[in-house]
């Protein structure tokens, strides 16, 4: 059977809905019989099948967000944490952690988030207007969008509130220290906006949205590359360039711009002023990153010159994966076109689980290139490998 033919029996045998009993009427149309008869028969069977694989495979993608959730957990428990609970990196996994206990029948997550924003009197890291001492309130708002406690999200809007004030006039040129004051560097806008986003979403306040909006665009404007669609880390590297001669754009860092990117589009109603110039942008950087993908399903740690960096890195793989299938299940990209680049991204991520659910391939603190192995992680990767799943598991479900 060719792939043409198949192609119309699908059609065909989905417009007619054909379960057994319609198969048995069709079957004695003559021109039916004539033509498609027995490749309907077939397409039936194939299908039956791969109905059935979506099944399994939308199980099993939970099955180890589990495995690599809990392997998070027992090591938080077993030996602490590697850095402050309010630290950034911390908070950038609690957002995989909240994304899997939305979805999870165990409890046990979302109660790990309250311990942890109990233990913090739910306030945010020391330097007040760094987005990274922030990215925790991305949890904080989250925890009371679903639980509806104030005192969740109290502290964080007093700091919110003292953002909105300041006059954000200062220059992102990365110099006097200006990150502890604007977003002048990529991953902040994972950081900082998202954490505002979902603020505006808890108390109903547009004016969280409308600063965290306001911010992105000024950073946006300052760091995006219109010709590659990509961002660069921060100012340092506008006129760097990799071995190969082409310009540094970080897969980590572009990765936390596209988990960035769709979390305020999460928070964003259809009738913002600014919706679309975000869709624009989350389309451009999803073509361009589709096209990067490397033949073993990850984004090398630099984008332009993967060869320079030829083993797999899995946090900003997790990232790009995460924002593409969000776009899918929310109308924005095609399911056609970009459901391969997930799956194919999806099986690189889970073959470096390790056998006791640690994840491997996650590149070090940093913000530039280098290199990783297998037994290298990091809970941001964690965080970032528990979004992805958690709308792939969507996914599954919607074209189930």
């Amino acid at each position: 059977m060719t792939k043409r033919e198949l192609d119309k029996a699908l059609i065909f045998f989905n417009r007619c809905k054909l379960y057994p009993i319609n198969l048995y009427i069709y079957f004695f149309k003559p021109t039916i019989v004539k033509k498609y008869a027995f490749i309907l028969l077939l397409a039936a069977i194939q299908l039956q099948a791969a109905h059935a694989q979506q099944k399994i495979y939308r199980d099993s993608v939970l099955k180890i967000m589990d495995k690599v959730a809990n392997w998070q957990l027992r090591t938080w428990q077993r030996q602490g944490m590697q850095h402050p609970s309010w630290h950034w990196t911390n908070g950038a996994c609690y957002t995989g952690i909240v994304a899997l206990g939305q979805i999870s029948k165990n409890p046990a997550y979302l109660k790990e988030m309250r311990v942890i924003g109990d233990s913090l009197n739910w306030n945010t890291g020391p330097n007040r207007f760094m987005a990274d001492d922030y990215c925790i309130g991305q949890m904080y708002a989250q925890m009371d969008i679903l639980e509806k406690q104030p005192k969740m999200i109290a502290r964080f809007k007093v700091l919110a509130d003292s953002i909105i004030a300041n006059p954000h006039a200062e220059s992102l040129e990365w110099k006097n220290n200006v990150a502890s004051r604007e977003w002048a560097w990529c991953d902040a806008l994972f950081m900082g906006p998202p954490a505002l986003a979902y603020l505006s979403t808890a108390t109903g306040e547009r004016k969280y949205l409308d600063i965290a909006v306001k911010l992105w665009l000024k950073t946006t404007d300052y760091l995006y590359d219109k010709d590659e669609n990509l961002y660069f880390r921060d100012s340092r590297f506008f006129s760097q360039h990799e071995a190969n001669g082409k310009k540094i754009f970080w897969s980590r860092g572009n990765g936390w711009v596209m988990g960035g990117l769709v979390r305020m589009l999460q928070n964003m109603p259809a009738g913002y002023p600014d919706r679309p110039r975000f869709v624009e942008l989350y389309k451009k950087m999803a073509a361009k990153i589709a096209s990067l993908q490397n033949a073993d399903g990850t984004w090398h740690a630099a984008l332009l010159d993967p060869s320079s960096y030829p083993v797999k890195e899995t946090s900003g793989t997790g990232f790009y994966c995460y924002a593409l299938a969000y776009g899918i299940n929310n109308g924005l990209i095609s399911h056609r076109e970009y459901y391969p680049v997930v799956t194919k991204g999806w099986d690189a991520l889970t073959s470096s689980v390790h056998a006791d659910g640690k994840l491997g391939y996650v590149q070090q603190i940093g913000e530039k290139p280098e290199t990783v192995s297998y037994d290298d992680t990091e809970v941001y990767g964690v965080g970032a490998f528990l979004l992805a799943g958690t709308e792939i598991w969507k996914l599954m479900a919607s074209h189930h």
